[in-house]
């Protein structure tokens, strides 16, 4: 498996029959100055864990450029697939739903947070928001907690998924911070791998993962802070 981190929860997995973009926040996002254009080359799935622009972000765009799939709650299928009109390949799913993406699944967790988008001076309701849990044939267990709090059902997640790799919000203001999100990973996961995300975004977040990094100290767990655009093997 591939990992690319673009800033913010933006991410692409690749695996031998994927290619994945997860919140794909790229064009405005402000510690990413690369587009998305080349994030996007092959893409074949783009994930929502939920409606906020920062996480939305150039989703539609791809979307009618590529053909990928479309994998998000109810909400945002029928909010951004009213947009790309018929023909598209929309999957919506929902807390404790699983659907088969081809080639692996996802399954729908929950996460503490909002979900909403600003359009015409309204905000549009877009769901509740997610975690996403994805399971490939072959490869290791991926989950992207999307933007929440600490919550006692993560050990819920662990018992049913046993998800190997973690995509940890740790920019506190919006999402739990960096210690709190330590002890989430120590005391309901047992991950091999946990790239932090959500940080170093806004000026209104925190600016490093220092603190996830000295919270995390002595666990078994390895932590990754990949550089921008910079893909990791695991």
């Amino acid at each position: 498996m591939k990992i690319t981190w673009y800033g913010h929860s933006a991410f692409r997995i690749e695996t031998a029959d994927a290619k994945i973009l997860i919140d794909p926040f790229l064009s405005g996002n402000p510690s990413w100055n690369g587009g998305w254009e080349g994030p996007v080359e092959g893409v074949t799935h783009v994930l929502l864990t939920h409606g906020h622009g920062d996480h939305l972000g150039d989703s539609l765009s791809i979307l009618k450029k590529t053909g990928a799939m479309l994998v998000a709650n109810a909400e945002i299928c029928s909010y951004l697939g009213a947009q790309l009109g018929a023909g598209a390949k929309v999957n919506p799913g929902n807390h404790g739903g699983t659907v088969d993406c081809g080639g692996f699944t996802t399954t729908f967790v929950n996460a503490l947070h909002s979900s909403s988008v600003s359009q015409d001076g309204d905000n549009i309701y877009l769901g509740n928001p997610n975690g996403l849990v994805l399971h490939f044939p072959d490869d290791k267990t991926l989950y992207h907690m999307g933007d929440t709090d600490i919550f006692g059902d993560m050990a819920l997640i662990q018992e049913l998924h046993q998800p190997q790799i973690g995509l940890v919000p740790i920019g506190d203001r919006f999402t739990m911070g960096g210690a709190v999100a330590a002890l989430a990973c120590q005391r309901y996961f047992r991950f091999e791998t946990v790239i932090p995300c959500h940080y170093a975004t806004f000026p209104m977040i925190d600016q490093s993962a220092d603190k996830f990094i000295e919270g995390m100290k002595g666990t078994q767990a390895k932590v990754l802070t990949p550089q921008r655009g910079q893909p990791v093997e695991l």
